[in-house]
């Protein structure tokens, strides 16, 4: 379904949704009179500054700034596409979005990938419940402790043996959708052949549920069809254009659909530990995808979570991977989230260790998770002697570049801290950069918008934007935008919008004004209006009727100058005389 959406649909949804509600399932919101507020989830901060408005579906942070509708929010929060936050938000509402198909604006192929990989997912689903051979992987299933409840919830499939099922039973149209999709090897003996074969088939969704992936976990010997298992324990889908095994986490969107406001997320190593977990209650799982945990993992963790919890064998090989994910965590660990590891005894992963303790025995090992803090120093305290001088500034030497990479934030103050108690020197001898998000941070700051000057087209224009339904106050139009000052035009076509589209909400106005060369100037006067002016109410009202008022009179004194300088240069026709003296009575 591709093209253009339709500015009437944005409309539309923008009313329909309410940001509360979407907000609210990500940071959770606190009810502060006749609005919501919470800590910003843009900044860092102790004191919630963030606003939540459900009457003008409006959202603005006092703090840094940022401001915007729910299409806004999910774009930033979520880090997706204009197209992906409107597809979210029309899935919330019932909603299906319409295109104009005069405006193409999404890939032809990517669509057949969606497409294919949809209908590869209903095929191996089908194949495991009606191929004789599936009876092999459901009896391994079953060994595995895994009901068809949760079978059935995570899409679980098989792939047959032999090397050619897919394209007889898609068709030879799909032959190249299937080698772009990954699940055609282009260059065998015979031509073209299944990547998956003789395989319990595990859909891998994206953040939006969409099938982008698979795995395939082989079936032991003593179910495989041959004697000799074919190919790797566990293969997964090659890298396509839909699939990105460094930024895709398996089980992520099932976690999110079950839990409202999780506190943690597990991340561990394969999808079969995730189905482990989830058959013993633990919902709050995620695995990597045959790659170590990278920073846009961590990203979309945190964002739904505010401590993410690595699990790793308790090995070598478990703690060196442990180390890169502390690598790859400490400059996103800005304040209020937190990232902590917990170890496997020997001979474990999360799937037999659940089996083998339950649910309580595995969420009481969870709690005790060692925090990263102590990870790090317990790491690098065994690089070194720190009952010496030498080894105690060795250490500093390790820890200081690690430390540079947090955050600035009190985390960070108090690593330093601590790091200062353990080499003994006093916490203003240790060096501290200013981090790069400070500087972006000061940046912001010289040129915050509650700096500049309120003239009446602002405060006309920033109330009007914030209360639409103060245009039915307003007449003549044309006579406003004859008024010769800045800003004006961007007055004018606001009412007039609203005058033809009444229904508008701040919401719906910030969208079709957000991306127009004007959209700068508004949000300025938006974030000024916030922080300085009344902004709902009879005191919101005058305000800006005493603006409408004086733009007239403005205009009014304008008419007139123009008639004086007019009637000393070449005189006034009998119209314009008219004119003229009735405006000095006015005036």
């Amino acid at each position: 379904m591709a093209g253009k959406i339709p500015q009437s649909f944005i409309d539309e949804l923008v009313n329909r949704i309410d940001i509360v509600d979407v907000i609210d399932s990500r940071v959770p919101l606190k009810k502060a009179g006749k609005d919501y507020t919470a800590c910003c989830p843009f900044h860092n901060e102790k004191t919630p500054s963030f606003t939540v408005s459900q009457n003008k579906q409006f959202y603005h942070c006092f703090g840094c700034g940022e401001h915007g509708t729910a299409i806004g929010f999910l774009m930033e929060y979520e880090h997706i596409s204009f197209i992906d936050a409107i597809e979210d938000l029309a899935a919330m509402a019932n909603m299906e979005v319409p295109r104009d198909a005069s405006h193409t604006t999404t890939d032809p192929m990517i669509e057949k990938l969606y497409r294919i990989m949809d209908k590869a997912n209903e095929f191996y689903q089908q194949q495991l419940r009606e191929n004789p051979e599936a009876q092999r992987a459901v009896e391994y299933l079953k060994q595995r402790g895994m009901s068809g409840e949760v079978a059935a919830e995570f899409g679980v499939g098989y792939a047959p043996s032999g090397w050619n099922n897919l394209l007889p039973a898609f068709g030879k149209d799909s032959l190249q959708p299937l080698i772009h999709a990954g699940l055609l090897i282009e260059k065998g003996k015979n031509g073209p052949y299944d990547r998956f074969r003789d395989r319990i088939m595990i859909p891998i969704l994206d953040r939006r549920g969409r099938v982008i992936a698979f795995g395939g976990r082989i079936l032991p010997a003593e179910q495989a069809k041959t004697a000799k298992a074919e190919g790797p324990k566990y293969l997964n889908s090659p890298e396509t254009p839909i699939f990105h095994k460094g930024r895709e986490l398996y089980g992520l969107y099932n976690a999110r659909k079950i839990l409202r406001h999780p506190q943690k997320m597990l991340v561990v190593e394969g999808y079969m530990d995730v189905l482990a977990l989830v058959q013993h209650g633990i919902r709050n799982a995620a695995a990597t995808l045959g790659t170590a945990t990278t920073p846009d993992h961590l990203e979309s963790l945190f964002r739904m979570v505010p401590e993410v919890v690595f699990c790793f064998d308790g090995d070598r090989a478990g703690r060196d991977a442990a180390w890169r994910a502390l690598e790859n965590a400490l400059p996103i660990l800005k304040d209020g989230r937190q990232a902590s590891f917990m170890f496997l005894p020997d001979g474990e992963d999360p799937d037999s260790l659940v089996h083998k303790e339950g649910q309580a025995g595995f969420e009481k090992r969870l709690v005790e998770s060692t925090p990263l803090s102590d990870f790090m120093f317990e790491t690098l305290s065994k690089q070194v002697d720190i009952s010496s001088d030498e080894g105690r500034a060795r250490l500093a030497t390790l820890a200081s570049p690690l430390i540079a990479k947090l955050p600035d934030g009190i985390f960070k103050q108090m690593i330093n801290k601590r790091l200062a108690g353990i080499i003994q020197v006093s916490p203003g001898q240790l060096h501290q950069k200013t981090s790069a998000t400070r500087k972006r941070q000061n940046r912001k700051n010289s040129n915050h918008p509650y700096s500049y000057e309120w003239n009446a087209i602002r405060k006309a224009i920033a109330l009007l934007v914030l209360n639409p339904e103060f245009a039915q106050h307003v007449d003549d139009l044309d006579s406003l935008n004859k008024i010769g000052l800045a800003g004006a035009d961007i007055l004018f076509h606001l009412l007039e919008n609203l005058k033809e589209d009444p229904h508008l909400n701040t919401a719906a106005i910030w969208e079709r004004w957000k991306e127009k060369p004007e959209g700068g100037h508004l949000s300025k006067l938006i974030a000024m209006a916030e922080k300085e002016l009344p902004t709902d109410g009879e005191n919101a009202l005058q305000e800006f009727l005493d603006a409408i008022s004086t733009l007239k009179a403005r205009l009014l004194e304008q008419r007139v100058e123009y008639f004086e300088l007019k009637l000393h240069a070449n005189g006034l026709n009998k119209e314009e005389e008219i004119e003229y003296n009735q405006l000095i009575m006015r005036k």
